[in-house]
């Protein structure tokens, strides 16, 4: 598997497996056929409600802890100094792990600012191996970059062929951040799977849209986390390191940009309305991946 290096020395793996709306029933059976399929980045969240199920999937995995990348992240009711540091020791019982690999802030609410302060100081512990933040835009990733002496390792963002978001990317390797792309198929909206371009693409190289898709992100050095329950897929979804995408072919997929959120935007009333909502009804509906 090819690793990138984060901003700290950190080597985590560019292709993992997310397990947002896997349910917690089945999720010990999907994390295992991913590990089986050679997935070693595993990224799951509290508000997932299946931390428990990665857990046990990871320790019957026979896997040793060090060839493991271990991802979850803190949600918008765990902000806060002392809500994310009592958040953040709940996740790692539920994962029966001595530390994380990577541990996120959510979503840009709430008091992130205590909760950062939290993760810096749990960092500095040696409890967490890199901290970063998911669904932040680029001003308040700047807005941290300025206040605090750790720049996040990572920004976990919608990212796809129909929301692109160059300028934003810029801004993250300006700040050394990498970009790590949750939803990469954006759940199929827009006919992806049914593009004639990329249909095209995948022809040329005989390989799926979906390898396509993913090869993409990552030659634009942009680390990728694509879900799938059926095994199949996942070892579909890993084999994407013996092509290579043209420049010319590249430049084709640019055009298919819609240049706007597809599937959340944190800057939406509505969309920050759901979010908080999801808090009084936790259903897994399609927040983000």
């Amino acid at each position: 598997m090819q690793r990138i290096k984060l901003n700290n020395g950190i080597e985590m793996p560019i292709l993992g497996f997310g397990v947002f709306q896997i349910d917690d029933k089945i999720c010990q059976g999907v994390v295992e056929d991913a590990l089986s399929a050679g997935y070693r980045l595993i990224d799951t969240a509290s508000s997932y409600k299946n931390e428990k199920a990665v857990g046990f999937a990871l320790k019957n995995s026979g896997i040793k802890r060090e060839d493991l990348f271990v991802t979850t992240k803190a949600f918008i009711q765990e902000m806060g100094y002392e809500k994310t540091k009592t958040a953040f020791e709940n996740s790692l019982k539920n994962l029966g792990l001595d530390y994380l690999d990577l541990y996120l802030i959510h979503m840009p609410f709430g008091d992130y600012y205590g909760s950062y302060r939290a993760m810096i100081e749990l960092y500095n512990e040696g409890k967490i191996k890199s901290i970063g933040v998911s669904n932040f835009m680029s001003d308040r990733i700047m807005d941290l970059c300025y206040n605090f002496g750790v720049v996040p390792a990572v920004n976990q963002i919608e990212l796809h062929p129909y929301y692109q978001r160059e300028e934003e990317l810029k801004i993250l390797r300006e700040h050394g951040i990498q970009p790590q792309a949750w939803a990469p198929f954006a759940e199929g909206m827009n006919g992806m799977f049914t593009s004639p371009l990329l249909a095209q693409i995948a022809h040329n190289h005989n390989k799926s849209v979906a390898q396509v898709v993913l090869r993409w992100n990552i030659q634009r050095g942009v680390a990728v986390i694509p879900k799938s329950t059926h095994k199949e897929r996942m070892i579909e979804n890993i084999n994407i390191f013996d092509f290579e995408l043209t420049q010319e072919e590249m430049i084709k997929i640019a055009t298919l940009d819609l240049a706007k959120p597809q599937m959340l935007d944190t800057r939406v009333v509505s969309e920050v309305r759901r979010l908080y909502n999801y808090l009084e009804n936790p259903v897994l509906t399609s927040l983000e991946n």
